[in-house]
């Protein structure tokens, strides 16, 4: 019958299973994290560099404007304090400090001392930070009198430009005492633009595709001599023959083809030469057989001549069992694609033109890979065992998880637990179950198991609870099906 498979997690079913695609996409999880992170971090770096920058180039522009407007005649001064101002600092005299008291902190009383020895005249200076490019504007109270805001400059004191960055938040006030007594005000608000990530997406993907052709290119010299090993294997494990694989790829990946061709030449050595030997000593033995059964004709006592002549007979005709096993097992038939069913019903067909009950069940059309003469051979004996011991059978068949599930039951006696397992060895017959006039020589289930296994399959025997033998037998479907 056939069983539902277990559902997989969704995380499961979307992952892929071919190893180049787990690689791109592992190795674009990465390269996306980082560089999102490495994004993260250098755009802060950028912007601290440029609002630095920036400040730095301020004081130097206020120190030169301060020691020029000492020099500069009056009706030049708001003139040139105009051309200095720009969108993010404005630059104007006034009687009252925008900066009412120097700095405290440590940063801008060093910034206030380095602008104090620039200043040639020894102006006084009053800097004060309301933003720096680390920790961004500095929270102030709206009662705050020690730090006005340029928004208390009176409005008609106020210059044209400053009207225009009254709205963005303050960064710094700078105030630098003339020696006229007015002070030299400078307002500012600079914030650095808006990083563009255009470029940074162009980049990142010019790399993900670089990565994935370059990291697709060399998962598939690993990958594709990879799945001819795993077809070869296959084939092999089903007893097809294979001509070597030529070893590809990567040296851990021709080191691994060598071994398996290694070991296909030394496995099919072996059984090549198990074989030959069967069938010598199956062979030779025919002749001193037949020599001592016709010395047997010639004993008198006829109770010990007509048991020597069986037990010769019975000897003889394990001989010929295992002659025509060697014989079979030499063979190299050609796998192909075959229609389990039809192999089912014509197996089934032949016993009911003797007369003997063999049903059939097929709950889809199945098609595997085998050898067909070799499995009708392994499923014909299955079949007769259970017409010999159980009087009529039933042959069900079903796909499942990638395997072709063939079971077939009888009502006979069963086999006791402990010899299950036993009953596929060769030469081994159950006489408690299997009466001499059933005959059989003990190699059937033997010579079933070697075929099922050589087609990379599992047979298994059990009790039925409701009385007879169950046979269970998978095959496997292979790739694809």
């Amino acid at each position: 019958m056939t069983t539902r498979p277990t559902p997989r997690p969704i995380l499961s079913r979307l992952w892929p299973s071919p190893l180049a695609s787990q690689l791109i996409i592992l190795l674009l999880a990465a390269i996306v994290a980082a560089q999102a992170f490495s994004i993260w971090i250098f755009q802060d770096e950028r912007r601290i560099a440029l609002v630095a920058a920036a400040r730095d180039n301020l004081l130097s522009r206020a120190v030169s404007l301060a020691e020029l407007m000492e020099d500069t005649p009056a009706n030049l001064q708001d003139r040139i304090l105009v051309a200095s101002s720009s969108r993010f600092a404005v630059f104007w005299l006034g009687d009252k400090p925008l900066a009412p008291a120097p700095g405290n902190s440590r940063f801008e009383k060093r910034l206030q001392g380095y602008m104090a020895e620039r200043l040639e005249h020894g102006q006084t200076v009053h800097l004060n930070i309301l933003a720096d490019e680390k920790r961004g504007p500095r929270g102030r109270e709206a009662d705050d009198d020690d730090h006005p805001k340029w928004r208390d400059e009176p409005r008609h004191e106020r210059p044209s430009k400053l009207r225009k960055i009254m709205n963005k938040p303050e960064d710094l006030s700078l105030s630098i005492q003339m020696s006229d007594g007015r002070w030299l005000n400078v307002a500012t608000s600079y914030r650095p633009p808006a990083g563009d990530f255009l470029p940074l997406v162009v980049q990142l993907s010019i790399t993900a595709l670089l990565m994935v052709l370059i990291i697709g290119f060399a998962v598939r010299r690993v990958t594709r001599p990879l799945k001819e090993l795993s077809v070869a294997a296959e084939k092999f494990g089903r007893g097809e023959q294979q001509k070597p694989l030529t070893p590809s790829g990567p040296s851990e990946v021709r080191s691994l083809t060598n071994a398996f061709n290694d070991m296909q030449d030394r496995l099919t050595r072996f059984v090549r030469d198990r074989t030959r030997m069967l069938a010598a000593i199956s062979h030779d033995l025919r002749t001193p057989i037949t020599s001592l059964r016709l010395r047997a004709e010639f004993i008198e006592d006829e109770e010990n001549r007509d048991k020597m002549i069986e037990t010769l007979e019975e000897m003889a005709a394990m001989t010929e069992a295992a002659l025509r096993f060697a014989r079979d097992d030499a063979q190299a038939e050609t796998a192909e694609n075959a229609d389990l069913g039809a192999i089912l019903e014509a197996l089934a067909g032949d016993q009911q033109d003797l007369g003997h009950k063999c049903t059939v069940e097929t709950e889809e059309r199945i098609v595997l890979p085998c050898r067909p003469v070799a499995l009708k051979r392994a499923l014909r004996n299955l079949i007769e065992n259970g017409i010999r011991y159980g009087d009529g059978v039933s042959v069900h068949a079903a796909r499942s998880a990638g395997e072709a599930i063939i079971r077939i039951t009888d009502k006979g006696p069963g086999i006791p637990e402990e010899k299950l397992k036993d009953v596929f060895e060769p030469f081994v017959r159950l006489e408690e179950s299997r009466s001499e006039e059933t005959g059989g020589i003990g190699l059937g289930l033997a010579i079933t198991r070697s075929i099922i296994h050589a087609h990379g399959g599992r047979i298994e025997l059990k009790n039925r609870p409701e009385g007879g033998l169950q046979a269970d037998v998978r095959l496997p479907l292979g790739a694809g099906k």
